[in-house]
């Protein structure tokens, strides 16, 4: 397992960006999702730095009562204890509202947004080609859509708010004890930069010792799965105790690095205690001094411990609130940069123009082919075809000869790196890619049903297809009687990727939905392979009724399922090595497909006979 999988599957943090001009020109691009609510997030702005602002009346009015109790004045708003501790408390009132509507409306206008860059972030990633998809991995891809957008929305809804937050208590506090005594703010001043630099370097490394401990418990985690996955071979090869020695190598590491860490942070807890009691102890001192000297007063003084309290504690959130703006900049980066690929349709929500039906007459003509991926590595050369509208069109050959890939051309999940691929006529690519593809429907060997109801599943063909609709195609893939016997009926849940039904239910599910669809091109990809007889045999009556009026193009490694194509394709090292029927083909000297068919249909004899012996080597 990677070192990349094993922190995803750990939780750890994202990695960071630098601060730069070019990165944070990236994560103000985030701002552009907050224009459809801007009105409300320049409220929330105002009742944050509003609330910021009656925080840092609190020391103030504090201070003001301690001299009120020292020296009472006969007049005054702020001579009397009691009106400013009514003050004080009208001011806390004020507080907690401004602090409730801009708490609400940052969330408010940050889910908001983030539901429209998910939603664009989706679109976008599922209008990509496959040349994309064939250069990442699925768990990246998946990264982006959950870590790094929730890394995202944690900014816009908390870390944002509580950044300007700390920078105005930060930025008052310090006005504030500039203007009750310079000589302290001095002192305050060049202690707690200091205190703030130990931090974040105990910080660093305790982060470092975390990310370390939880790397060592991800190798004992992937020790449990892969023990569990394959432990019937476990048990057969008796290394339950090699096993449980890997997974306590593994728990010896974890907890030394983990006792590292404890004895870091225990070291750092002792040290903040420390020096943040020695700070007060500091400031007492001082403030005794010039409280001694008459150079301030016993409110002053209290006002200055408060407020140096603010400063301190806006301080010490920075170092965390920097490193978390770290990640999210860095996770802007990588989610523009899906947003910046792009996609080979448009899914803005505009009603396409219909398309007239396809008669279904396809050619490829002098088709060469390179995967991006492999560009040293020509798959297709020169490749020649013509299906007219109603054939059949078999593709037989070896695995890795191309056969896929002429599938992958047709449905234009690629485009011929040279000659053309034409349909009723016309350059395939001279189509709207969506309504050329809605006139396909493919039966795949490996059918993959998502985890929704099998009424769902089969509509998957056409969205929005009524039941009865649903019902008629069930019905002529053979699929309406297993379904009915489920006590739930078209509303069964099939599980995760199908896993409730059989193979062959699932492939009638894919030959029921292919139906709904109703398309003019057909490509069956090894549809009864891996079937029992009876399955082979309802699925196989199916097809036929599927085929009827459609060109198909049948992708088969079994001859038996292909005797009655109108053409049969020998595709060979990328290339149509030999053409024709099955009759022709057969009857074909020295050729590859009577090789084939020879040594596939005696061994299919040999095996109807049940002799328990092998066949002749041919």
């Amino acid at each position: 397992m990677s070192r990349h999988s094993r922190n995803a599957r750990a939780g750890l943090e994202l990695p960071k960006a630098k601060l730069d001009r070019e990165s944070l020109g990236e994560a103000l691009q985030l701002f552009r999702y907050l224009r459809p609510y801007r009105g409300r997030f320049i409220a929330a702005l105002v009742s944050l730095f509003t609330a910021s602002l009656l925080s840092l009346a609190f020391p103030y009015l504090a201070g003001h009562i301690v001299d009120a109790a020292v020296s009472p004045q006969p007049s005054g708003l702020l001579a009397n204890v009691n009106r400013i501790t009514l003050l004080l408390l009208g001011v806390l009132a004020l507080q907690a509202g401004c602090q409730f509507f801009h708490s609400l409306s940052f969330a408010t206008v940050g889910q908001r947004s983030l539901v429209d860059l998910r939603r664009e972030t989706y679109a976008r990633l599922i209008s990509l080609p496959m040349t994309f998809f064939a250069q990442r991995r699925v768990g990246e891809l998946a990264s982006r859509l959950s870590a790094d957008l929730i890394q995202i929305e944690d900014t816009l809804v908390g870390i944002l708010p509580q950044f300007l937050r700390q920078s105005t208590l930060l930025l008052g506090g310090i006005a504030l004890i500039a203007a009750t005594s310079l000589e302290l703010t001095g002192l305050m001043l060049v202690s707690l930069p200091v205190l703030t630099a130990v931090t974040v370097t105990f910080g660093r490394r305790t982060r470092k010792l975390a990310r370390e401990a939880q790397d060592r418990l991800a190798d004992t985690a992937t020790v449990v799965e892969e023990t569990l996955q394959g432990i019937m071979n476990v048990k057969a090869f008796t290394n339950e105790r090699y096993e449980l020695g890997r997974y306590h190598d593994g728990l010896k590491l974890f907890l030394a690095t983990t006792l590292r860490s404890a004895r870091l942070r225990a070291a750092f807890i002792a040290f903040i205690v420390f020096s943040l009691f020695g700070s007060i102890v500091l400031v007492l001192w001082s403030g005794a001094r010039l409280l001694q000297a008459g150079e301030i007063t016993f409110g002053e003084l209290t006002r200055f411990i408060l407020c140096n309290t603010f400063v301190a504690g806006a301080m010490g959130q920075f170092a965390e609130l920097y490193s978390q703006i770290q990640k999210t900049v860095g996770a802007t980066q990588r989610v523009r940069e899906l947003l910046r690929e792009t996609g080979e349709i448009d899914l803005a929500p505009t009603v396409p123009s219909p398309m007239p039906r396809l008669k279904g007459d396809v050619r490829f003509e002098q088709v060469r082919f390179t995967y991006p991926s492999r560009a040293e590595v020509e798959v297709l050369h020169g490749i020649n075809l013509i299906a007219q509208p109603g054939q059949k069109i078999a593709l037989v050959g070896p695995s890795g000869a191309g056969k896929s890939t002429l599938i992958s051309l047709l449905l234009r999940l690629y485009d011929p790196t040279t000659g053309c691929v034409r349909i009723d006529g016309r350059d395939a690519r001279q189509y709207p890619l969506t309504a050329l593809r809605e006139q396909m429907a493919l039966v795949p060997q490996e059918v993959l049903l998502f985890g929704g109801s099998i009424a769902e599943n089969i509509a998957y063909g056409r969205p929005g297809a009524s039941l009865a609709d649903i019902e008629v195609a069930a019905r002529q893939a053979n699929a309406h009687d297993f379904i009915k016997k489920f006590p739930e009926g078209y509303e069964t849940l099939v599980g995760d990727r199908g896993i409730k039904l059989s193979g062959g239910q699932r492939q009638r599910v894919a030959i029921a939905r292919a139906l709904l669809r109703n398309p003019a091109i057909l490509i069956l990809d090894e549809a009864t392979s891996s079937l029992d007889s009876e399955s082979e045999r309802l699925i196989q009556a199916a097809l036929e009724i599927l085929m009827r009026g459609r060109t198909t193009f049948i992708i088969a490694h079994r001859l038996a399922t292909v005797r009655h194509a109108d053409q049969i394709l020998v595709i060979a090292a990328g290339q149509v090595a030999e053409a024709g029927t099955h009759a022709e083909l057969s009857a074909l000297e020295g050729g590859i497909y009577r090789r084939l068919a020879n040594l596939q249909f005696r061994e299919e004899a040999w095996t109807v006979a049940g002799t328990g012996n092998e066949p002749p080597q041919p």
